[in-house]
C-alpha cells in the first residue's frame, strides 16, 4: 500500500512539474521522468515497511526464549528508540534499484495502455 501511494502520488504531481518546465504534456518525457521521481519516492515510502517486515520475519528467539519484538509496532518503536529513524533507510540504493525498475515499467506501460484504448475507441 505504502509502495502503491508513493508511486500514483508522486507520479501525477512530478508529469505536472515536467510539463510545467515547457514540455508538451502525455509526450514520453514527463512520462519517462515522472515515472523514474515516482519510483524514488516509492521506494522511500515503502522501505520502512520492509524493513521492518524483514526484521521480523529473521528473529530468532532471546536466549531465554522470548522473541525480541511482540509485533510490527513494536518493532519499529524499539529499532526507533535505539537506532534512529535513519536505521529504516539501511540499504536505501540497493533498494531503489530494485523498486525502481518496476515503478517505471508500471507507470509506462500504464501510460501507454490508456493510449492503445483510445486509439482503438474503447
Amino acid at each position: 500500500m505504502a509502495l502503491n501511494m508513493g508511486m500514483l502520488a508522486s507520479n501525477d504531481q512530478a508529469k505536472e512539474m515536467i510539463e510545467d518546465l515547457g514540455f508538451e504534456k502525455g509526450s514520453s518525457v514527463p512520462v519517462i521522468g515522472g515515472s523514474f521521481i515516482a519510483g524514488f519516492f516509492a521506494s522511500a515510502c515503502s522501505l520502512p515497511f520492509d524493513f521492518v517486515k524483514t526484521r521480523m520475519q529473521k528473529m530468532t528467539p532471546n536466549p531465554d526464549g522470548t522473541m525480541p519484538y511482540k509485533g510490527p509496532v513494536d518493532c519499529a518503536l524499539q529499532t526507533l528508540r535505539s537506532e534512529g529513524p535513519l536505521k529504516f533507510y539501511t540499504g536505501f540504493p540497493t533498494y531503489v534499484i530494485r523498486i525502481g525498475p518496476h515503478v517505471v515499467f508500471t507507470l509506462v506501460f500504464l501510460d501507454t495502455l490508456g493510449k492503445w484504448e483510445a486509439k482503438m475507441g474503447l
